[in-house]
């Protein structure tokens, strides 16, 4: 059966996953707030700077894990049972966190998260294309959809576990992202024989038949292409390593400096994280639509320039953070400024993720060679992994030195690593044989 041309195995899927995103995003955007708050208050009283350490580490390992997981579906698992036992444990994390208000709790908690995620991320994703024969017109608009649930998810889930945190207290907020996983999880249970049929039951290994002619070394090109992505992998890392700072930095300097009263009203802090997918759902369709239009004029921009644009804006959004904190005088305590910075600073970091998230992924998946293709979406996850570590660094060292100067930092880095790729897009080109 089909559902506006789609197989309803997506419709399932898109179901999982929006409930998955919506307990991550709901857990991460309280964790930071929850590890440096007052133990009279609910929190852990942590440091600051060791919270968006911890926080770094946290996030750069639920990118790393997926590639064990990854490989157990593929050979052992299946994606069916990866994506069960991922949800499960990530639901015990969760309550973990809600449990008891102590860092040994929080800690394995944590780490059920991080194992759960690396079974769950990678193999919801494979389950979408395996929807789809090969080579299928659908399978775009098909990404498009899953994408979408993403970012419900992540839409609804600080306003839900900031709403819970605040007036009751951050282990509710937990709690609720420990809910979220459990509907989805049953939602999941009670559909997917019917919805699936047989995908995803036995591991790939067992599916997939090799041909013993196969060619086992890159070509020439092909090796020009992995060159070419691995370059623009660094400048990844880079923009990741900036735009992660939403859950940490930013969210600190949210929390002291921005005045987020509205009338006898204050906004929580968490609140303020449903801003970037809200974008997402509004921006995403509108550049996809320019895209079109330019490519049918044959004006589209490649790549690398694309990936250049996303670190100006990402550059630019640090500069509107640094003039706000010029604007109340410093970062002194009780200093605040409009909450219209940290909005617009979000705008331009959702619109430069439309042009590097995205664009990254689809990079990888088309000019990978056949053989290696799992091992560089491994290296572009690994990348993202080392970027959220990178990011819980120097989110650290803001908290130690001040936000300005981390913010400076990220800002230059950012609008001059943009300028130098919109620069060197016509060898990046050639070296990818014309592809980017």
């Amino acid at each position: 059966m089909k559902f506006f041309n789609h197989p309803k195995g997506l419709y399932l899927l898109f179901s999982t996953e929006m409930w998955e995103r919506f307990s991550y995003y709901g857990m991460r955007t309280i964790l930071v707030l929850y590890l440096t708050d007052s133990l009279i208050k609910g929190g852990l009283s942590m440091d600051p700077q060791a919270a968006t350490m911890l926080y770094g580490i946290f996030t750069g390992l639920v990118y790393f894990t997926p590639m064990i997981g990854g490989w157990l579906a593929d050979n052992y698992l299946g994606q069916r049972k990866s994506i069960v036992i991922g949800g499960t444990l990530m639901m015990l994390g969760n309550l973990f966190l809600w449990a008891r208000q102590d860092p040994a709790f929080m800690y394995i908690g944590l780490a059920l998260i991080i194992l759960g995620n690396g079974f769950f991320k990678p193999n919801i994703s494979v389950m979408v294309g395996r929807l789809y024969p090969e080579g299928d017109s659908r399978i775009d608009s098909a990404f498009t959809i899953f994408y979408m649930g993403i970012n419900l998810g992540a839409f609804f889930s600080p306003l839900v576990a900031g709403t819970l945190s605040n007036y009751y207290g951050y282990r509710w907020g937990f709690f609720s992202a420990a809910v979220g996983l459990f509907i989805g999880q049953l939602i999941y249970h009670f559909f997917a024989k019917d919805c699936l049929g047989e995908i995803g039951n036995a591991p790939s290994k067992k599916t997939k038949s090799i041909t013993a002619d196969a060619p086992k070394a890159l070509t020439k090109e092909e090796k020009d292409r992995t060159y070419s992505m691995l370059i623009l992998t660094v400048f990844a890392i880079i923009f990741f390593a900036g735009y992660e700072q939403a859950g940490s930095s930013m969210t600190l300097f949210t929390e002291n400096h921005i005045d987020r009263t509205i009338g006898s009203f204050e906004v929580p802090t968490a609140w303020f994280l449903a801003i970037n997918p809200a974008f997402i759902m509004i921006f995403a369709p509108i550049l996809s639509m320019l895209s079109t239009r330019m490519a049918s004029k044959g004006k589209e921009w490649s790549i690398p320039v694309k990936m250049g644009i996303g670190l100006v804006l990402l550059g630019a959004g640090f500069v509107v953070l640094m003039w706000g904190i010029t604007l109340m005088g410093g970062e002194a305590e009780g200093h605040r400024t409009s909450m219209w910075i940290i909005v617009l600073t979000l705008l331009l970091h959702t619109l430069g993720e439309l042009y590097v998230s995205p664009i990254g992924l689809s990079m990888v998946s088309r000019l990978s060679p056949v053989k290696i293709a799992s091992l560089m979406m491994g290296i572009w996850f690994f990348a993202t992994a080392f970027a959220n570590i990178l990011s819980g660094y120097l989110a650290s060292v803001g908290q130690e030195k001040g936000d300005f100067p981390v913010f400076a930092f990220l800002a230059g880095i950012s609008i001059f690593a943009g300028i130098v790729l919109i620069c060197i897009r016509k060898p990046i080109r050639r070296l990818s044989h014309g592809n980017l």
